[in-house]
């Protein structure tokens, strides 16, 4: 099951500072970024503004009036670092994303000679809750494939490349896995369903930043437990009302996150320049449905005896119910390797939380 959504936090504590670049990688980087004093050159022309002992930077985000956005867009101008942000609806971004926050309409207003130190990339339509029509996937494809796309033939036309680039992703890349659990080893993990081939399309794009020798993260997002937006509070109030349900079997796996430790992994790769490649972002106790259901009506303090029939669901969502009634059993490997302690390893703590 897949999921997207996030609240406000503050690590105003956590400092940002891109001031190293990761050692060149398999890929082919221009000759003109590997000479020995590439490291030096890149200090030097980082734009930087000190606050403290923190180092401000400027910062490129794609989709920040989105709930991760708006929580990140929080977090980082706590931080005192300097945003703009691209939205469909630039009016709107100050009072989504912070009154310091610039806004564009458009990537032709980044200019080559406009200098952003790190670019995330949050991009994208609402997956769940619409029937895919031909006309739905395209617009889905675009806001992701095509958006980063165009994204990087903006960061190629730049005089001075971003440092970092974070681009979302999600878990349905790896398809439905039933028991199968799965971490970021998985060898080319893009199934035949069209929001998998989605996901990996996604990333081909974002990863072709790699040949400007840009760090580039991709992030795998599972389910984000927020009380902002998202899947949960429109699943809490049925619940609340005694008509919480399973869906299908339950036995489908279901990968969450709650919004605070998605923001704190997400500034972890954007202030560590030796991260780079795909994390997945999910706390590391996933659930089945049925126990994401059973545990949020004990949250809740009222019973879940429904359950809402596959085939009624195929009836209604057609192709996209295969991300309800599909599932995966994530593991966030590769960031718990690199140390980061998860706020909410366990459902119960997460939804205690948000309670």
């Amino acid at each position: 099951m897949v999921g997207l959504g996030i609240p406000l936090v503050n690590f105003a504590s956590i400092p940002l500072a891109i001031v190293a670049k990761p050692a060149a990688m398999d890929y082919n980087v221009p000759s003109s970024l590997t000479g020995e004093s590439h490291e030096l050159r890149y200090i030097n022309r980082i734009s930087i503004r000190r606050s403290g002992d923190r180092i401000a930077v400027n910062i490129l985000i794609t989709g920040g009036t989105g709930l991760i956005g708006r929580a990140l867009c929080k977090t980082l101008l706590a931080q005192r670092h300097s945003l703009t942000v691209l939205s469909r609806q630039p009016t709107t971004v100050g009072e989504k994303c912070g009154a310091a926050t610039r806004a564009i309409g458009s990537l032709d207003e980044w200019r080559p000679d406009e200098r952003y130190d790190a670019v995330i990339n949050l991009t994208g339509e609402q997956m769940v809750g619409a029937r895919w029509s031909e006309q739905r996937k395209k617009a889905l494809w675009d806001s992701r494939v095509t958006l980063t796309a165009k994204l990087l033939e903006k960061i190629a036309q730049a005089n001075s490349k971003p440092d970092v680039l974070l681009s979302g992703s999600a878990i349905g890349i790896y398809g439905d896995c039933g028991e199968r659990p799965v971490d970021e080893e998985e060898g080319d993990p893009a199934a035949a369903d069209f929001g998998a081939r989605l996901c990996a399309d996604w990333e081909r794009e974002a990863l072709k930043a790699q040949c400007y020798g840009i760090r580039t993260c991709l992030l795998r997002t599972g389910l984000v437990l927020s009380r902002d937006g998202g899947l949960f509070p429109r699943m809490e109030m049925p619940f609340r009302l005694g008509l919480g349900a399973r869906i299908g079997n339950g036995r489908q796996w279901m990968s969450w996150i709650h919004i605070e430790d998605q923001v704190a992994i997400m500034v972890k790769l954007l202030s560590e320049p030796h991260h780079q490649g795909a994390f997945n972002l999910c706390a590391p106790n996933p659930v089945t449905n049925a126990t994401f259901t059973k545990s949020l009506a004990v949250a809740v303090k009222r019973p879940a005896f429904l359950f809402v029939p596959a085939p009624v669901l195929g009836a209604a969502l057609g192709e996209s119910a295969s991300l309800l009634l599909g599932g995966q059993k994530v593991l966030p490997a590769r960031i718990e390797a690199a140390g980061y302690r998860f706020r909410y390893p366990t459902l119960a703590a997460a939804l205690a939380q948000l309670g």
